[in-house]
């Protein structure tokens, strides 16, 4: 059997109340192009979709290709499925002939769909770079994976696909596996596999006929013993790993002890949770199977969050009494103390901040037009406000681990395209730095961004967060925000439309100016006038409409 194209499956589900059949209260959440949120790969395309009263969020995944028994094969998962309770695993359920598809590729009019929950989560390797930079987080990662393989590795079923592609973390951390299309479950005891997985993440001799619950055995071994070794040793992922895997590959299965990663890994067995993880990697690479091990042997001990020492507030902001005390050099003035940067000359290129200095003060950098170079120290606590207004020159920025304060708008007008984080203190996430709860959206440095869903746990968007973001042209901002800063997206020339939640009581002065392209926000029906007062000082232009 032939599937629609693409194209012909956005132009059915642009009109889903006509052309889906039980699933009719289902609406693609659209984006600012008016184009349903999608993603594809070969073998499917996925539809972010709302169902209307609950407004809960569904994936609604359509098949490119004929996979044969995938209907009495996800009816099997559907029942296994159905009466287990965990969040590592979202609910699924395979209508046939559910969908009205006008299609040139086939007679066929009508096709099936698999809905799910909807996951709002980054796949386990792009968590695990983002992140390569903090050693609590990575620790944190192999802990969790952990749990997730005693969980899993106990069960009767097995995912039969997995990879860090099909593992997602969520804000909250917990993992959440998706693509249940190589699933095994005991209905399904004799069957051949219909897929056999990433060869990068199953064992060497795995064939179809190998089909049970023992079949994400390995994958669990390696995954578990790369997480590990990468929290131990970061810079290992650089060296070793790829875009698609995380340290080892089929090469490394086939030929271990030619392995130039497993001997480097074997290094740091002095470590015993990672020593017992080799262990078991090796065991189920003999075997195939962990079948000779209980899986409680992944369980590692949870990691203790670094507690950040009380130390003496310094204040950014700078005072008569301050300048008059102040000892200047030929390019900046520094706190008699030596503790605070208190200004810097207009025309410096590149500059080195002294040690032992702990605070840059408030517009300390700012219209530092010329500098292209800086270097934070290991000393450092707290960025002022304003800090690096304008310093539209400087592309990369370093925060030591010391860093705990960033103020408002530190990075308003820069040109900062980069940014490496070693603090506690700070997220930096797909091009956005966050709090360390991720509560406030500080700045989106990813100036080429298209498209962006604040995370949920967002109640404050800061100052400046989104300046000069002009390729942005598709925003989705969560029920938790609370307020949006001045300037926050300022020069987001390509944004067209937005929805605000009605937990939204706060818009700062000129939130969008430049924002040319914003012809229309969307807001709840009851908050009309509310929000025209909140967006009169704003900068916008366009009309409010009920939502």
């Amino acid at each position: 059997m032939n599937y629609p194209l693409i194209s012909e499956y956005v132009e059915s589900i642009k009109y889903a109340e006509d052309n889906l059949g039980v699933l009719d209260r289902l609406r693609p959440v659209m984006d600012a192009n008016g184009n349903p949120c999608m993603s594809s790969g070969n073998f499917a395309v996925v539809f972010k979709m709302r169902e209307e009263g609950s407004g809960k969020l569904y994936a609604l995944k359509c098949f490119l290709r004929e996979q044969e028994g995938r209907a009495e094969s996800y009816a099997k998962i559907a029942s296994e499925l159905e009466y287990v309770s965990s969040g590592f695993l979202t609910s699924v359920h395979y209508l046939e002939k559910e969908l009205f598809v006008d299609t040139r590729q086939t007679d066929e009019r009508e096709f099936p769909v698999l809905l799910m929950d909807w996951v709002e989560g980054v796949p386990l390797d792009c968590h695990v770079r983002v992140n390569i930079g903090n050693v609590y987080r990575l620790q944190l990662l192999a802990y969790q994976f952990g749990r997730l393989a005693s969980w899993l590795g106990a069960q009767e079923f097995a995912h039969g696909d997995l990879k860090p592609d099909n593992i997602l973390v969520r804000e909250d951390g917990q993992f959440v596996l998706v693509d249940y299309d190589g699933m095994f479950v005991p209905a399904m005891r004799g069957e051949r596999a219909k897929e056999l997985g990433s060869v990068d993440f199953r064992h060497p001799s795995r064939s179809r006929q190998v089909f049970d619950g023992t079949i994400d055995d390995f994958a669990l071994a390696s995954i578990a013993l790369s997480l590990k070794a990468i929290a131990l040793k970061p810079e290992l992922l650089a060296k070793y790993g790829a875009a698609d895997r995380l340290l080892f590959s089929a090469t490394d299965y086939c030929n271990p002890g030619a392995s130039a990663i497993l001997r480097e890994v074997a290094s740091l067995a002095d470590d015993a949770e990672l020593s017992r993880l080799l262990g078991m990697f090796y065991i189920a690479l003999a075997e195939g199977n962990l079948a000779q091990v209980s899986f409680r042997l992944f369980n590692l001990s949870r990691p203790e969050q670094p507690v950040i020492p009380a130390q003496e507030v310094l204040s950014t902001k700078v005072t008569d009494e301050d300048l008059a005390e102040a000892v200047e050099d030929k390019f900046e003035v520094y706190s008699r103390d030596g503790l605070r940067l208190l200004k810097v000359s207009l025309v410096i290129v590149e500059y080195q901040i002294r040690d032992g200095v702990k605070v840059i003060c408030d517009y300390a950098f700012s219209g530092c037009s010329s500098l292209i170079g800086l270097e934070l120290p290991s000393s450092l606590t707290s960025i002022g406000a304003w800090a690096f207004n304008d310093c539209s020159s400087l592309s990369s920025i370093v925060f030591p681990s010391s860093l705990t304060s960033i103020g408002r708008g530190a990075f308003y007008g820069s040109g900062i395209r980069e940014i490496h984080n070693a603090s506690p203190c700070f997220i930096v996430e797909d091009g956005v730095l966050f709090d360390s709860e991720k509560k406030t959206l500080i700045y989106c440095f990813d100036k080429g961004k298209i498209r962006y869903v604040v995370p949920s746990s967002v109640t404050s968007i800061g100052d400046g967060a989104f300046w000069g973001c002009s390729s942005l042209s598709s925003l989705e901002l969560p029920s938790s925000l609370t307020s949006i800063g001045n300037g926050a997206f300022w020069g987001c020339s390509s944004l067209s439309s937005l929805e605000f939640p009605s937990s939204l009581t706060s818009i700062g002065l000129w939130a969008f100016g430049g924002c040319f392209s914003l012809k229309f926000i969307k807001v709840p029906q009851e908050t009309v006038e509310k929000f025209k007062d909140l967006l009169s000082e704003t900068g916008f232009t366009g009309e409010v409409q009920e939502i």
